[in-house]
C-alpha cells in the first residue's frame, strides 16, 4: 500500500475515480529492485537458484511465482501474452497436463503435500476471484485467468488519474452481464477461511523426526542447563494470560447478605406505606406511594447486577513468551484502530493530531497496527492537519520508543507537572527532549495556523495546492476519499524504521440517503479496513480519548489471544479516565461509580457494556457470527418412573453410521459459519463487494499477498459509497447497529444475545484518557443526548424488555442491567414528584404520611441504616471514596429533574408525534484562566426545571418557620419531618446551586430575571396563605343573638 499514491476520490454508483497528486510534499520511498509481476504488482521474485523468475521462456511475460502457480492450479495454465501453456519450473508442484514434460527432474516437489494452511489459502483465494454477484458465464472463461476483484459497471472513457487494475500486456475488462447463478466456491472438509494469507512453506516433517529421534535417546540433544530453561520458558508461555480475581469474602459477603437484608426491609416499608393512607392529603400520599415503588424497582435493577463483582489481573510476559519468541516471527494479532472525527471547529485538528500521535507510537509491532481516521465531514482542515500530523510522527515516534515515555501523546506529556528525568539514563535523553519540544511546538504553530486559516471560506471554496478543488467542499454532496499518509512505501521515520499505516477515510455523501451518523462512519471503516488490511481486532476510540498506557493494547490481547477463553470474547472494554476535571469533580464527571461498581459487577456476569470508545472488538463478532460453541453436556431424559417431574421424552434413534458420521460432524465449532457459507446470500447481508465478502470468512485476518494495492483502494471506494448498504444487514445485525443516536449500547447487546462474552479491563495505570465537560450546561446536555438513546432503544425493536429470548442467550442479571440502561431516565418523572412534594407540604400543612408509632418508626429506621450500610459497603470492595460516591447521588438528582425529564418529553415527541425537538446552548461568559469552563454560564432550557425546585423548597421552609412560630410550640414536632424531606432535596441540588452563582457569586442576569419572576409568583400565594394573621372562624351566634 503506497503512503503517496495521492487522494484516491470517487464514487462507485457514478463510475468516477480520480486520483488527486500534488497535494503534499513528496516522501522518500523504498526502492524496488527487479521487475514488477503485470497481474499483482509485486516483485517478480528469485528462484532457488537465485536467478530472476521466468514464468514464460516463450515471451519472458513478467509475473510473480504465486500468480504464475495460481494459473498453473486454477486458470488456463497459458501465458497472458502468448498464450503458449506454462511449462513447470524447478521448485513448483506437477499439476494435470504435465506429464507430457520430461525435461524437468523435480523429485522432491513433485509429490510435494499440502497442509492444512495451504488448503485454506487456495479455497479462499478461488473465492475471492469467483463472481459472487453473477456467478460465472460461458464468456467468462476466457476472461477467468485474472484475478480481478468484481467491481460492477464499465465506463466508455477512462477518468483522469483513474487506478489502472493491471499494467501493460493482458489487460482485461469484466463483464457485468447477467448470467445463471453458479456458486464457484470449493468445497472442503474443514473449516472455511481458518487460516490466515501467508507466505510461510510447506513441510517441516524433518524437524519433527528429529525431535522424535531426540526423544529416542538417538541424537546428542542440548545441554542439560540449556533445556531446562527452555523447559521452563515453555511452561510459562503455557500458562493463562490473564486471571480472574474475586473480590475477598470478607467484603463481598456481608455485601450481599445486607443487599437481602434491605429488599426484606423495603418489602416491610412499601407495605406499611400503601396499607397505612393519609385520608386528609389522599392525593399527597398516592403520589408519592407510586414514587417509592418506583424507585424501589429502578433499585433492583441497578443493585443486583452487582451481585457478582470481580477484578482481573493480566500477565504481558507471558503474551511475550508465548507470541513473540526470539528468533521467530511475531505472532501477535494485528490491531486496525479507528478514531473518528466529524466537525474540526467542535473537536479541535490539535487533540485529534495528539490522539493520532499517541496510536502510532504506542508498544505493538509497527506493521502489525493500522489507525483509520474518519472524517465525516470531509473537511479540508482535518485532511491537511493529518498531513501535518503524518510529518511530525516520524520524529515524535522514535522519540517515545527510544526513551520509552509515557503516555504518547505529546500535549499531555510536554504539560505534565513531573520530573520528567525519573528513571531516565542515557546522557542524550534532556537534549533530544528540549529539541522535541521545540519540533512540537512549531508542529502546534503550524495546525493553529490552519485553524485560523479555515475560519473563513472563500466563496469558490477551497482549493488543494495542485490547484484542485477540494472534493469534499459541499458537505453533504461529496465523492468517498481515501488518503494513505503513511504505509510500508514511505512510511518511515527519521531513524529508517517502519511506521505504522495512517489511512484517511471520507465516506461518500449524498442527499437522499440516510447516513447514520457515527455508527454509519464506523461501519463504512469497519469494511474499509477489511479491504486494505483486515486485522482480525479493532480498536474504536474518540478523537479526544488518547493512548495513556502505551501497552493497552497488549493488556486487551492478554483476553482475547487466550487460548482458554479468547475465542468467546466479543470485545475488551476499558474505564474511560478524563483530563482537566476540577479537583472536587462538581459534577460527577469521572463517572466513577458507574466505572468502578457497575461495570465490575457487570464482568462477573457476562461482561460489560460497550461505552462507545476505549473498546478493542473482535472482527467476527461486529459480522454478526456466533461465538464458537463448547462441547455439548448430555441433556437429562426423563425415565417412565414417577418421581421424574416434567415432560418424557423419547430418545432419538441413532445409527452407528449416525453417531460416528454426521451426528459427530454436527458437533464442530463453527456449524454456523459453514450453514451460512452453504446458504446465505451474502450479497444480501455483507454487499456486492468479493473481496469485502471473502475477508468475512477470515477469522485471523490478513489480505491476499497477491492483491494489487490499486484494486485494493478502488474496493475500498465502493465499500464506502454511500449505496453500499442498501438492502443489506449493515445497522441491522451487522456492526454498528443503527435505531439510537447512543449506538453503543445497542451494539453491545446484540453482541451478548447472541451468546458472547465480553471483557471489563482495568489496568493500574489507565489506559485511555479523554476530555470531558465540567461546564454545568454542557454536561446537561451530554446527559441529556444519552437519555435521549436510552429512551429511543426503549421504544425500539431491540428493547431489552422484549428483544432476544427466543435464542436464550443473554443472563438474566445481564438483561437487568441492559433494561436499567433503557428505563433509568423515566426515573425522573417520580424524581420530579418526589422533590415537589416537600414544598407542597410546608406550604398547605399537610403530609405524606400519617402519625408514626413506635413500631412503625423501626420500618423508616431499617430503612435508612440498610440504605447507608449499602453504600459503605460497596465502597469498600470498590474502592470508590465517599466524596465522590456523593457527588454522583446529588447529580443523579440534578440530572434527573432536568436533562432526563427532558429526555422523555423528547423523547415521547419523537416516537409518538413525529416530532424532532433540539434544546441548544448559548455560551454567554468565559474565562482563560484553569478551570475557567466551570464558572461558565450557559443559558439553556435544561437549567428552568432545577431551578424552579430549589426556589419552591427555599420558599417551603421559610413558610414553614415562619408558620411554626406563629402557631407555637405544637407545631415544631410535625414541621422537623418536612423540614429534613425539603433539605434532603436542597442538599441535592446544592452544586447545581453553585453552577448558577459561578465564580465568587456573581450572579448572570437571566438568573435574576428568572428569580423574581419566581419570587413575584411566591409572594402571591404567600399573601393567600397569610400565616401570621390569627384565623378567626366567624362571629359568636350566642352574643349577637344573630343567626346568620
Amino acid at each position: 500500500m503506497e503512503a503517496s499514491a495521492g487522494l484516491v476520490a470517487g464514487s462507485h454508483n457514478r463510475n468516477e475515480l480520480v486520483v488527486i497528486h500534488g497535494h503534499e510534499e513528496p516522501k522518500t520511498l523504498r526502492n524496488l529492485d527487479g521487475q514488477v509481476c503485470e497481474i499483482c504488482g509485486d516483485e517478480v521474485g528469485l528462484t532457488v537458484d537465485g536467478d530472476l523468475f521466468v514464468a514464460c521462456n516463450e515471451c519472458g511475460f513478467p509475473v510473480c511465482r504465486p500468480c504464475y502457480e495460481y494459473e498453473r492450479r486454477e486458470g488456463s495454465q497459458n501465458c497472458p501474452q502468448c498464450k503458449t501453456r506454462y511449462r513447470r519450473l524447478k521448485g513448483s508442484p506437477r499439476v494435470e497436463g504435465d506429464e507430457d514434460e520430461e525435461d524437468v527432474d523435480d523429485i522432491e516437489q513433485e509429490f510435494k503435500i499440502e497442509d492444512e494452511k495451504k488448503k485454506n489459502e487456495y479455497i479462499v483465494d478461488a473465492m475471492l476471484h469467483g463472481k459472487m454477484s453473477y456467478g460465472r458465464g460461458p464468456e467468462d472463461d476466457e476472461n477467468a485467468q485474472f484475478p480481478v476483484p468484481v467491481i460492477t459497471g464499465g465506463r466508455s472513457r477512462p477518468v483522469s488519474g483513474e487506478l489502472p487494475l493491471s499494467h501493460g500486456h493482458g489487460e482485461q475488462v469484466l463483464s457485468s452481464s447477467l448470467h445463471k447463478r453458479v456458486h464457484p466456491y470449493p468445497v472442503a472438509d474443514h473449516e472455511l477461511g481458518s487460516g490466515r494469507w501467508d507466505d510461510k512453506k510447506e513441510g517441516g516433517w524433518k524437524d519433527r523426526m528429529e525431535d522424535w529421534k531426540m526423544q529416542q535417546g538417538n541424537l546428542q540433544g542440548p545441554d542439560a542447563e540449556e533445556l531446562n530453561d527452555e523447559m521452563a520458558l515453555m511452561d510459562e508461555a503455557r500458562q493463562p494470560l490473564s486471571r480472574k480475581v474475586p473480590i475477598a469474602s470478607s467484603k463481598i459477603n456481608p455485601y450481599r447478605m445486607l443487599i437481602v437484608a434491605r429488599l426484606i426491609v423495603l418489602s416491610l416499608f412499601l407495605r406499611y406505606r400503601i396499607l397505612n393512607p393519609v385520608n386528609d392529603a389522599f392525593g399527597l400520599w398516592l403520589t408519592s406511594v407510586i414514587c417509592e415503588i418506583w424507585f424501589a424497582i429502578s433499585w433492583i435493577l441497578d443493585q443486583f447486577p452487582k451481585w457478582l463483582p470481580i477484578d482481573r489481573e493480566t500477565y504481558l510476559d507471558r503474551l511475550s513468551f508465548r507470541y513473540e519468541r526470539e528468533g521467530e516471527p511475531n505472532m501477535l494479532s494485528p490491531v486496525d484502530v479507528f478514531v473518528s472525527t466529524v466537525d474540526p471547529m467542535k473537536e479541535p485538528p490539535l487533540v485529534t493530531a495528539n490522539t493520532i500521535l499517541s496510536i502510532l507510537a504506542m508498544d505493538y509491532p509497527v506493521d502489525k497496527v493500522s489507525c483509520y481516521i474518519s472524517d465525516d465531514g470531509a473537511s479540508m482542515l482535518t485532511f491537511e492537519a493529518l498531513s501535518e500530523t503524518a510529518e511530525f510522527a516520524r520524529k515524535w515516534v522514535p522519540f517515545c520508543k527510544k526513551f520509552s515515555i509515557e503516555p504518547r501523546a505529546p500535549e499531555m506529556y510536554f504539560c505534565e507537572k513531573i520530573d520528567y528525568l525519573k528513571d531516565k539514563v542515557q546522557p542524550t535523553f534532556v537534549k533530544e527532549r528540549r529539541a522535541m519540544k521545540r519540533e512540537y511546538e512549531e508542529f502546534k504553530v503550524r495546525i493553529n495556523a490552519l485553524v485560523a486559516k479555515a475560519t473563513k471560506v472563500p466563496p469558490e471554496g477551497w482549493i488543494m495546492q495542485d490547484g484542485t478543488p477540494w472534493p469534499g467542499n459541499n458537505t453533504r454532496d461529496h465523492p468517498g476519499m481515501i488518503q494513505v499518509f503513511l504505509g510500508h512505501s514511505g512510511g518511515l521515520d527519521t531513524e529508517g524504521n517502519e511506521l505504522p499505516r495512517l489511512v484517511y477515510v471520507s465516506r461518500e455523501k449524498r442527499p437522499g440517503f440516510s447516513h447514520h451518523k457515527k455508527a454509519g462512519a464506523m461501519n463504512a471503516l469497519v469494511r474499509v479496513s477489511a479491504v486494505l488490511t483486515n486485522a482480525p481486532f479493532m480498536l474504536n476510540l474518540d478523537c479526544d480519548h488518547y493512548i495513556n498506557n502505551s501497552k493497552a493494547v497488549r493488556e486487551a490481547m492478554c483476553f482475547l489471544m487466550d487460548p482458554q477463553v479468547g475465542k468467546r470474547v466479543c470485545y475488551v472494554q476499558f474505564p474511560q479516565r478524563f483530563d482537566g476535571i476540577d479537583r472536587n469533580d462538581r459534577y460527577a464527571n469521572r463517572n466513577t461509580v458507574f466505572f468502578d461498581i457497575n461495570m465490575k459487577g457487570l464482568d462477573g456476569i457476562q461482561g460489560p457494556v460497550y461505552v462507545g470508545t476505549g473498546c478493542v472488538f473482535r472482527r467476527q463478532a461486529l459480522y454478526g457470527y456466533n461465538p464458537p460453541k463448547g462441547p455439548k453436556r448430555p441433556k437429562m431424559i426423563s425415565c417412565d418412573c414417577c418421581p421424574c417431574f416434567g415432560r418424557r421424552k423419547k430418545l432419538p434413534k441413532y445409527s452407528k453410521n449416525d453417531a460416528n458420521g454426521e451426528g459427530a460432524s454436527l458437533q464442530g465449532v463453527d456449524d454456523d459459519k459453514e450453514v451460512l457459507m452453504s446458504q446465505m446470500n451474502f450479497e444480501k447481508r455483507f454487499g456486492q463487494s468479493a473481496i469485502f465478502v471473502t475477508s468475512t470468512l477470515m477469522e485471523e485476518g490478513g489480505v491476499p499477498p497477491s492483491s494489487s494495492p490499486a484494486a485494493l483502494l478502488k474496493e475500498a471506494i465502493h465499500v464506502i459509497s454511500c449505496g453500499y448498504e442498501d438492502k443489506t444487514e449493515w445497522g441491522l445485525e451487522l456492526g454498528w447497529i443503527y435505531g439510537s443516536i447512543t449506538e453503543d449500547i445497542l451494539t453491545g447487546f446484540k453482541m451478548h444475545c447472541r451468546g458472547w462474552r465480553s471483557i471489563y479491563c482495568m489496568p493500574t495505570l489507565p489506559a485511555f484518557k479523554g476530555t470531558a465537560p465540567i461546564n454545568l450546561s454542557d454536561r446537561l446536555n451530554q446527559v441529556l443526548r444519552w437519555a435521549l438513546g436510552s429512551i429511543e432503544i426503549f421504544f425500539s425493536h431491540h428493547s431489552p424488555l422484549w428483544y432476544g429470548y427466543k435464542e436464550g442467550k443473554l443472563k438474566w442479571l445481564e438483561r437487568f442491567a441492559y433494561v436499567n440502561t433503557t428505563v433509568y431516565p423515566f426515573t425522573s418523572l417520580a424524581l420530579l414528584a418526589y422533590t415537589v412534594l416537600p414544598a407542597i407540604c410546608l406550604l398547605t400543612d399537610k403530609f405524606i404520611m400519617p402519625p408514626i408509632s413506635t413500631f412503625a418508626s423501626l420500618y423508616f429506621i431499617g430503612l435508612f441504616i440498610s440504605i447507608f450500610a449499602t453504600g459503605i459497603l460497596e465502597l469498600r470492595w470498590s474502592g470508590v471514596s465517599i466524596e465522590e460516591w456523593w457527588r454522583n447521588e446529588q447529580f443523579w438528582v440534578i440530572g434527573g429533574v432536568s436533562a432526563h425529564l427532558f429526555a422523555v418529553i423528547q423523547g415521547l415527541l419523537k416516537v409518538l408525534a413525529g416530532i424532532d425537538t433540539n434544546f441548544t446552548v448559548t455560551s454567554k461568559a468565559t474565562d482563560d484562566e484553569e478551570f475557567g469552563e466551570l464558572y461558565t454560564f450557559k443559558w439553556t432550557t435544561l437549567l428552568i426545571p432545577p431551578t424552579t425546585i430549589l426556589v419552591i423548597n427555599l420558599v417551603g421552609v421559610v413558610a414553614g418557620i415562619s408558620d411554626a412560630i406563629n402557631n407555637g410550640y405544637q407545631s415544631w414536632g410535625p414541621l422537623f419531618g418536612k423540614l429534613f424531606f425539603s433539605f434532603w432535596v436542597i442538599v441535592h441540588l446544592y452544586p447545581f446551586l453553585k453552577g448558577l452563582m459561578g465564580r465568587q457569586n456573581r450572579t448572570p442576569t437571566i438568573v435574576v430575571i428568572w428569580s423574581i419572576l419566581l419570587a413575584s409568583i411566591f409572594s402571591l400565594l404567600w399573601v393567600r396563605i397569610d400565616p401570621f394573621v390569627l384565623k378567626s372562624k366567624g362571629p359568636d351566634v350566642k352574643q349577637c343573638g344573630i343567626n346568620c
